[in-house]
Parts: structure tokens; C-alpha cells; sequence
């Protein structure tokens, strides 16, 4: 009797397991968005993506068809660079940060063109930003790769051998702006070329009392800006020693200590810094655990950066001919 109950207890459970089969996104099955981003495989960062993963095939058990991809991602996402055309979709990886976003990547390929995105969604689910973080097309002279960091930052970094055999590079790093709802360029080393450091706040408003940018040079930059939070302020600092491999970056909100104290902390991060103002400067002081953001153990953050002039913008009069 026990030997029937175990055998007919087990057909069930065999029975209700193959009703629930994982639904395919190949548009057979009618599926919603949760059922989505769950279908893409999850991956551990650092991550790392070649132009040549594109070329590779890819099996079909993760073949994504337009329409779907369409249903949860804005049509123009596509549009904008296959138009009318309908590129074969597969997907590559997710993972989801801090704050929840989930992060997917998927892989578009046509004969003349393969497109690497990444899709964002925020805790509800709801479309954030896209980004197609890599193009490539056939005869292609430049090599490329993205790399997702521990700190959801996106590095594309490209490499194009000259005729002479000499190597250049090129790098942009990439983050994802919830506040804005997009994807933010905020730096970039042109290919060849001396690079050319972007500020991803620069915009924000400067009523703090400190609020600004300190540094030396167009490459170390720490600017401070308003943030819609009382008793806080945003904060960009990206340094660099010339003939060093000590470089590095942060970015987040600073809580204001005093009246002249401002601290960088954020949760799951071991970098604590304290930024003090004078009238025309800011020294920068590592309380715990930052040398590692800067390349290397023995690279720091310390030291007092002075403010940067303003640039002068020419006057109307100034730009008129004389007659």
C-alpha cells in the first residue's frame, strides 16, 4: 500500500513539474515581463564581453524574437540602428545592482552589423535606459571589449593596431543614471587621442557654499554640486598621477559633517573620505579603506587640490566685429 501512495505520489510531482517547463522568448509562448528578465542567464561580475562573442554563434535555447524584445524594450531602441531591418536576438547575460536595477545584455546580429545593448530596468520592472555599448560591423580594424566592474561601472575599451605595428587604445566608462533615466558617458579616452574627461554632474546646481571644481589639470578633477537631499551633495572625483598606474575614481553623495566637512560614504562601499574646504581649496583625507579605488594598495586619494577658475564665457560685445 505505502509502495502504490510513494509511486502515484511521484507521477504528480512529475506531472506538475512538466507543466511548468521554462517558457522560451523564441515567440511561441505569451509571456510578461518578470518571466523576461528571468530568462536571461545571470552572470558574476566582473564581466567581460569581446566583439568576437558577437561573430560566435549562439545557441538558440536563448534566441529573443523581435516582437518580444520589442513588448519590453521601446521600439527606437532598435530602430536607431537597424531600422526597417530585423536583426536576429539572443540574449547574453544579467545582473542587477545595489539599488536593484536589473541590468540586461543582449546580442542583435545582421550579415552587416552586431550590436551589443544593455537594457535597464528599475524594482518595478519598468524600462530605464538602453545602451548599445558595442558596434560591430564585417572588415571591422578595431578590436573591442566591455567589462562590467564589481561597482556596476561600464568600461568599453578599444584597441586598433597601426601600419607600423605600434597599438593604440581608446576607453569610455559608463554608468547608469536612475535620477535621469539614462545611461552616462562620464569618461573617455578617444582612440589615439588625449583624452577627454567628462563630468557627469556638472549640471547640477551650486548653492552649497563649496560647491565647485578643485584639482590640477584637465585629468584630476573634484567637483561638488547640490544634491535634492538636505545636508547632502554630490560628488565626482577622478584622479590620475602622470608616469603612475595610480589612477581611479568615485561618485555618490557626501553627507555634510560641518560647516566646512564634507564625508563620502556609502553603503557596501569600504572607502570612507573626508573632503575639508578652505576658501579657495579642498584636502582630501582617506579615513578607511580607499587606495584600492585608486589602481593599487599604495595609491591615495590624499592631498589638498585647489579650486579651479571658472571659464570665462565671451561677452556678446566681445564676439561682435567692429564695423
Amino acid at each position: 500500500m505505502l509502495y502504490r501512495f510513494c509511486t502515484l505520489a511521484l507521477v504528480i510531482v512529475l506531472l506538475t513539474s512538466c507543466g511548468k517547463k521554462k517558457k522560451t522568448m523564441a515567440g511561441e509562448d505569451d509571456v510578461n515581463i518578470q518571466e523576461y528578465i528571468e530568462f536571461f542567464p545571470e552572470v558574476t561580475l566582473p564581466f567581460s564581453y569581446s566583439d568576437s562573442a558577437l561573430y560566435a554563434p549562439t545557441h538558440d535555447s536563448l534566441l529573443i524574437s523581435p516582437e518580444i524584445f520589442n513588448e519590453f524594450t521601446p521600439d527606437f531602441v532598435l530602430a536607431e540602428n537597424y531600422g526597417a531591418d530585423q536583426p536576429k536576438l539572443y540574449a547574453i547575460g544579467k545582473f542587477k545592482d545595489k539599488d536593484g536595477y536589473a541590468y540586461l545584455m543582449s546580442k542583435a546580429a545582421t550579415e552587416k552589423l552586431k550590436v551589443m545593448y544593455i537594457t535597464a530596468y528599475d524594482n518595478k520592472n519598468a524600462f530605464v535606459a538602453a545602451l548599445p555599448v558595442m558596434k560591430s560591423k564585417a572588415n571591422k580594424e578595431v578590436a573591442v571589449t566591455v567589462t562590467i566592474n564589481k561597482l556596476f561601472n561600464i568600461y568599453k575599451k578599444s584597441k586598433k593596431v597601426l601600419p607600423n605595428g605600434i597599438e593604440i587604445t581608446g576607453d569610455d566608462v559608463y554608468v547608469l543614471s536612475g535620477a535621469a533615466r539614462k545611461f552616462i558617458l562620464v569618461m573617455t579616452d578617444l582612440l589615439g587621442d588625449e583624452a577627454e574627461l567628462i563630468n557627469p554632474i556638472d549640471t547640477l546646481g551650486t548653492t552649497f557654499k563649496y560647491a565647485g571644481d578643485y584639482g590640477v589639470g584637465a585629468r584630476n578633477i573634484i567637483s561638488v554640486r547640490d544634491d535634492i537631499r538636505p545636508g547632502r551633495v554630490q560628488l565626482f572625483i577622478h584622479l590620475e598621477e602622470k608616469n603612475s598606474d595610480c589612477k581611479g575614481e568615485l561618485m555618490g553623495e557626501g553627507i555634510i559633517t560641518s560647516d566646512n566637512t564634507v564625508e563620502y560614504r556609502q553603503a557596501g562601499d569600504p572607502c570612507v573620505l573626508e573632503l575639508k574646504f578652505q576658501k579657495n581649496s579642498v584636502t582630501l583625507n582617506e579615513v578607511r579603506g580607499c587606495g584600492s579605488r585608486m589602481g593599487a594598495l599604495d595609491c591615495t586619494f590624499n592631498g589638498t587640490y585647489p579650486k579651479k577658475k571658472k571659464e570665462q564665457q565671451p561677452s556678446d560685445k566681445s564676439a561682435k566685429k567692429t564695423s
